[in-house]
């Protein structure tokens, strides 16, 4: 079901699958053209090619000379493996597929050949890729659910938060790229990971809206992080060598600039820097997490108990 603040080509689009679906449209049924498309849902020419092409894209429709736009596949009769299919075993084979090629290989078409299945049987599942990247990210998030008994203290509540984050977009690397401080979706895991941050900081003399900020900060922190993760994993795999080896193919160009003279800051601590030791996302985190609470602990005080 698509929602109200869903880009206007989604909507077109979920209305046309509904139709396939539902055998409205049918194999070889001509589509609206993009202009008639433009008129309907009173959108630009543009926006409705959009969505003419991102149905093309998924293979729910195909251009015929002298006809336009016409349904491709229609729904297929229902093969036992599609019966076998559930918006879980969709979400799962999704996850799989970027865990091991990164979120550029994610596609309905592609989730489809995972599961052995035609592309369009996927939409009795999921709506959409935004849809199916929404419950993806929401089973990711849950799947190591932080304790229902905190350890005592705001301290340990909050480290234990951020590590048990970071530990999912260390299984999940792509995940990081689809969660969104500026646009986030209300998921009911992402509300759990802020529930446990937010009663943890309830405990510090700070108004309610420096702990939603704090929150998201330490969100944003590991997150940051993590974002390099899907990075190296595609950079591996394009080059064949691992972060250490690729770093040694660039040591001369940086031992180049630290003798130049121009960057004595940068050359005094590149010398005395262990073999690209500080570059290691796992140190960089404990690092960065334990500078992030000691900030937090200096700046705002427990609350004073009522007598």
């Amino acid at each position: 079901m698509t929602k109200p603040e869903d880009p206007p080509y989604v909507r077109i689009v979920a209305d046309v699958r509904r139709r396939i679906a539902s055998g409205e449209l049918r194999p070889g049924d001509r589509l609206p053209s993009t202009r008639e498309l433009a008129r309907t849902w009173k959108v630009a020419v543009a926006t409705a090619a959009h969505a003419l092409k991102t149905l093309a894209a998924e293979g729910a429709v195909q251009s015929m000379p002298r006809q336009g736009n016409v349904v491709a596949g229609g729904r297929p009769p229902l093969r036992a493996r599609d019966a076998e299919l559930s918006r879980a075993r969709v979400v799962e084979a999704a996850m799989a597929i970027c865990d091991r090629d990164g979120l550029s290989a994610l596609s309905i078409r592609g989730v489809a050949a995972h599961l052995g299945v035609p592309p369009m049987s996927l939409y009795r599942h999921v709506e959409s890729k935004e849809d199916l990247l929404r419950e993806m990210t929401d089973v990711a998030l849950g799947e190591d659910p932080l304790p229902t008994l905190p350890p005592p203290g705001w301290r340990a509540q909050l480290e234990m938060a951020a590590r048990f984050e970071w530990r999912t977009f260390k299984r999940h690397p792509w995940l990081a790229r689809v969660v969104n401080i500026t646009r986030p979706e209300p998921l009911v895991s992402a509300i759990a990971f802020a529930e446990w941050v937010l009663r943890a900081l309830e405990s510090l003399d700070m108004p309610a809206a420096e702990r939603m900020q704090v929150h998201i900060l330490l969100h944003s922190f590991v997150q940051g992080l993590a974002s390099n993760l899907e990075a190296e994993a595609d950079a591996a795999r394009d080059t064949g060598l691992t972060e250490a080896e690729w770093m040694g193919t660039r040591d001369s160009g940086f031992q180049a600039l630290a003798a130049s003279g121009r960057f004595p800051a940068f050359a005094r601590t590149f010398q005395a820097v262990d073999d690209g030791a500080a570059l290691e996302v796992d140190r960089l985190f404990e690092v960065g997490l334990t500078m992030w609470l000691d900030g937090v602990g200096r700046s705002r005080k427990p609350k004073r108990r009522a007598r």
